[in-house]
């Protein structure tokens, strides 16, 4: 009998789908299935798909209580969300999410998506996971700059892969979008479009990103011949209100800026705010780019320019990696970048005035922006 007729048949009977049918079924060992389904080295890739194609089709579902307990793994990849970090995961999870979930389904893995309230219980929850064999170990959303998650992993010899690039990365197995690019990019984009004070709101420096994307910024305005001015760049801005703060402390300098480059599409939001309150034009009086190419870049007016990033194919690359790192244990470790794309919009243009005229144009505004520039520590 054809095994194709088997696979058919099978699949249509209610009875539970057992190593023993597939072994049959495809005319191989039941230690050979077993094998191709645990993704053992020794097995030929061609085989793997094979028997993973044919576990598919004939509804084979492991018992993965007791697959944890024969092969020491659960085939499952965690995750774990610490939901403190204030606007750290909502742009990109859902997509992130579902790109990971695709690449587990395709090998037959699960996701445990877990959810924690401190970087404490981050800690507890992923020693947990594991202790309890509910994953192999884990992705690591938002690299910390130094992260307690990648100590306490590689101190109990947990795998992981990073979302990022944290301060000592050299040995670590990470995919990253090469933010810096970006950064450089849009600096340059702002001095082809005739700007020369230019304006940078960073985001939390514990974030491993923060870095990369400041270095960028500053690499760029060199690049172009252009001295940073300290006085023009604005750290540790999280969310859109701090960044509404930052643009009023900019907009009071004597000389401001008349573009401002953004760390992320959040903080993009804030320099909207406080323009539209003002009567700024953005795209003319003042220029604006974002970062992550969420979907509040695109409901803002004008739409922001900003870097996009392809969420799902990052989910289904680290998920890959991850896999891939748990079959081949000693594997030299794999460092990915890829390249954002800027996405230009009707945010960015050419200056229509010099710092010193938009400095006269923003005088009766003074009243509401004294107080930020107050706290930037220049006097006017």
């Amino acid at each position: 009998m054809r095994s194709d007729t088997k696979l058919d048949r099978r699949s249509r009977n209610n009875a539970r789908v057992t190593i023993t049918d597939l072994s049959q079924a495809l005319c191989l060992t039941k230690g050979t299935v077993s094998r191709a389904l645990n993704g053992y080295p020794d097995i030929s890739e061609a085989t793997r798909l094979r028997v993973v194609r044919a576990a598919q089709a004939m509804g084979y579902r492991p018992l993965t209580h007791a697959q944890a307990i024969k092969t020491g793994r659960s085939r499952s990849i965690g995750f774990v969300v610490e939901l403190s970090q204030k606007d750290a995961h909502r742009p990109f999870l859902a997509e992130f999410l579902a790109g990971l979930t695709q690449a587990a389904s395709y090998e037959g893995w699960t996701l445990t998506v877990a959810t924690s309230e401190t970087e404490a219980d981050t800690l507890k929850i992923m020693r947990s996971l594991v202790q309890q064999q509910k994953a192999d170990g884990f992705i690591l959303p938002r690299v910390l700059w130094q992260d307690p998650r990648i100590a306490l992993l590689s101190a109990e010899k947990i795998p992981f892969i990073c979302y990022g690039r944290p301060k000592n990365y050299e040995n670590l197995s990470y995919f990253d979008i090469e933010s810096e690019l970006s950064m450089r990019e849009a600096v340059q984009h702002f001095v082809d479009l005739g700007h020369q004070q230019i304006a940078y709101i960073g985001s939390a420096t514990h974030y491993a990103f923060s870095h990369h994307r400041r270095d960028g910024y500053l690499r760029g305005m060199n690049e172009a011949g252009l001295v940073p001015d300290p006085f023009l760049i604005k750290e540790g801005v999280v969310s859109a209100e701090d960044a509404a703060e930052a643009t009023r402390g900019l907009l009071a300098l004597d000389e401001p800026p008349t573009a401002v480059l953004c760390a992320t599409d959040t903080l993009a939001r804030g320099v909207y705010e406080v323009a539209n309150q003002i009567g700024l034009k953005i795209g003319s009086e003042i220029s604006v780019i974002g970062y992550d190419g969420s979907p509040e870049a695109s409901a803002m007016w004008p739409h922001l320019s900003t870097f996009s990033i392809d969420n799902r194919k990052a989910g289904v690359a680290l998920g890959t990696m991850f896999i891939d790192r748990i079959r081949e244990p000693d594997a030299p470790v794999v460092q990915t970048l890829l390249q954002s794309h800027l996405c230009r919009a009707g945010s960015t243009g050419a200056p229509v005035l010099s710092p010193e005229q938009l400095a006269h144009r923003l005088a009766p505004f003074q009243g509401q922006l004294i107080h930020s520039h107050q706290n930037s520590g220049r006097e006017r």
